[in-house]
């Protein structure tokens, strides 16, 4: 492993998605910056990619704090110069409209919007002196189309997509790549199979190909960020091909 003097920002560091992109760029050379709520259970991650020979950086991050994402940032680039920032903080919920409290879309808006906004602006602000930097945010089928049940949810992915969208117009020209990744399919995690099961029985489960490993996640990101300047993407959608669309 070539170790790089580039720091990899994961904002939403979770025990899948996030947990897989903070493996594949340390397993590059990176060291990462993995930043969840409860930093403690980023312990397994920092094992594995510590007994893998690669380097990280656990936090306890509120992303929904402009002090905590600022500090978070700023600690990146000291370490070294921070190349990426990911943003991949969920907040997938699914209630019915007249049980969707106004605490609820609130805070749905504050995880999945606002704090997006918080991390790209901050990155941003550490990148253009540099004169270049990639900033790549997480979307999800709810960023194009509004789900029953999913008003919330929407609403925010919607919104980030948009700040994203408005980011990459404004610094694409400045050397920045921003892009927004939407996948489009339910991962393959705990919470969701266990869903599905609820939802349409435990034969829901029995079809691999209906699911999006978080590993491949991780190199849809990959490939993002070797992408040459003359044919920078700015949104990916990525599906399993036995999902509909």
């Amino acid at each position: 492993m070539q170790k790089r003097n580039a720091t990899v920002a994961v904002i939403g560091a979770g025990d899948f998605i996030g947990a897989e992109i903070a493996k594949k760029f340390a397993a590059e050379g990176f060291t990462v910056f993995a930043g969840r709520r409860n930093g403690d259970k980023l312990k397994p991650l920092v094992a594995d990619i510590e007994t893998a020979g690669g380097a990280i950086v656990a936090r306890s991050l509120d992303a929904r704090k402009e002090d905590e994402i600022t500090a978070f940032l700023q600690d990146a680039d000291a370490h070294a110069p921070l190349e990426i920032c990911i943003f991949n903080v969920g907040a997938n919920v699914n209630f019915p409209i007249l049980e969707t409290t106004d605490r609820v879309f609130r805070k749905v808006w504050e995880m999945a919007c606002y704090s997006g906004f918080l991390a790209g602006r901050e990155a941003t602000r550490l990148m253009l002196p540099r004169g270049g930097g990639n900033i790549f945010f997480t979307g999800a089928t709810a960023s194009l189309r509004g789900g029953s049940g999913f008003a919330a949810f929407a609403a925010a992915k919607f919104g980030l997509r948009a700040v994203a969208q408005a980011m990459a117009r404004e610094l694409g020209p400045k050397n920045i790549h921003v892009a927004h990744l939407v996948i489009d399919s339910g991962v393959d995690t705990a919470w969701v199979r266990e869903r599905r099961e609820q939802l349409w029985g435990k034969e829901a489960l029995d079809n691999p190909d209906l699911l999006m490993p978080p590993s491949s996640v991780a190199e849809s990101y990959w490939q993002l960020y070797n992408q040459p300047r003359s044919a920078w993407t700015f949104e990916m959608e990525i599906r399993p091909f036995g999902e509909k669309w």
